[in-house]
């Protein structure tokens, strides 16, 4: 008997036009022979289930069911598209824990610990995980511009702290310049982070759960046309994203072993895609995305097709592992 698989996308934050690329994507992709696929969208004003022509039927949040043409239906898998929150930051993997339900996705604790960029920093600092000189913030504190200045330097990038890695972020030359870039961080979170530039090969790895193992994707190069990978770069072309990336073999097995260290020390599992920068040699860890982008121009499916997994491979694996 097929399982019914909802793909949940949307979410509450300003990428939520991505991840409904991601899970439509994910949807033309899976195999309707193998599965029973649904779109649900996931917005703070609405859950619904849209079927193929855009009609909305309300999602039951006792038990995540849907009613259709006067029949229940429920889920046996869900499949996480939603970048950001709620998807992203925690709280749907505990919604689904707390009701039953297997999803794709990390555990609820390993969401909302990657998620809070400042948090994550800190527990993979005593492993060893080198990382930029930070500075942190929260929304009414004094911002003392020579003290941050003198903690992370010049050029620093501004970041909100529990956000996506494309939205709220901007990079300083000049103490005029930081207050602007302040304020704009507070629009995506009331925490931020400020960090040292790092001027240095970028990287991004995908690691994930492939067949019951742990497996490191082929690197990406990122080569932004902006003045950093921001969501230009990301999203509308401004890029180049290069696959395999073009290391020397030290520096590839380097940050493919930190990679595969950072998965495991956190217990991940699902997808994940961890970007790096090298300074002197080492790769040094920016951040962690659980629930990467999955669109056909997304790193981590260009990573899995260098490595010979099809997209609807990549997905059903990811399926069939959280069914386990």
């Amino acid at each position: 008997m097929k399982k019914n698989i909802a793909i949940i996308m949307g979410g509450y934050s300003s990428e939520y036009k991505i991840s409904l690329k991601s899970g439509n994507v994910v949807f033309n992709t899976l195999n309707k022979d193998t599965y029973n696929v649904y779109c649900i969208y996931v917005f703070k004003n609405k859950w619904v289930y849209v079927d193929a022509v855009d009609t909305e039927f309300p999602i039951d949040k006792k038990d995540f069911s849907v009613i259709v043409n006067e029949a229940k239906i429920t889920f046996d898998c869900v499949f996480n598209a939603i970048h950001g929150s709620p998807g992203e930051d925690g709280f749907m993997q505990s919604y689904f824990e707390l009701i039953g339900i297997p999803q794709t996705s990390c555990n609820a604790y390993q969401a909302a610990l990657t998620f809070n960029k400042r948090d994550c920093l800190s527990v993979l600092k005593p492993y060893g995980i080198l990382t930029a000189e930070s500075y942190y913030l929260n929304l009414g504190d004094t911002v003392i511009e020579d003290e941050i200045i003198t903690k992370v330097g010049l050029p620093c990038f501004v970041k909100a702290n529990k956000a996506g890695s494309s939205f709220g972020i901007s990079k300083v030359y000049k103490k005029e310049e930081l207050q602007a870039a302040i304020d704009n961080a507070f629009k995506e979170d009331d925490e931020i982070i400020i960090e040292s530039f790092l001027d240095g090969i970028e990287v991004s790895v995908g690691v994930i759960t492939y067949k019951g193992k742990t497996k490191v994707l082929p690197i990406t190069e990122i080569v932004s046309e902006n003045d950093f990978f921001d969501y230009e770069a990301k999203y509308l072309g401004k890029s180049q994203e290069i696959t395999p990336a073009r290391l020397s073999k030290t520096q590839e097995e380097k940050v493919i072993t930190l990679a595969k260290k950072v998965y495991e020390i956190l217990k991940m599992k699902g997808f994940t895609r961890s970007e790096f920068i090298f300074k002197n040699g080492e790769p040094h860890l920016l951040e962690i995305n659980t629930v990467p982008g999955l669109t056909n121009e997304s790193i981590l499916p260009q990573q899995a097709a260098e490595a010979g997994i099809t997209m609807a491979e990549l997905f059903e694996s990811a399926i069939e592992e959280a069914l386990k």
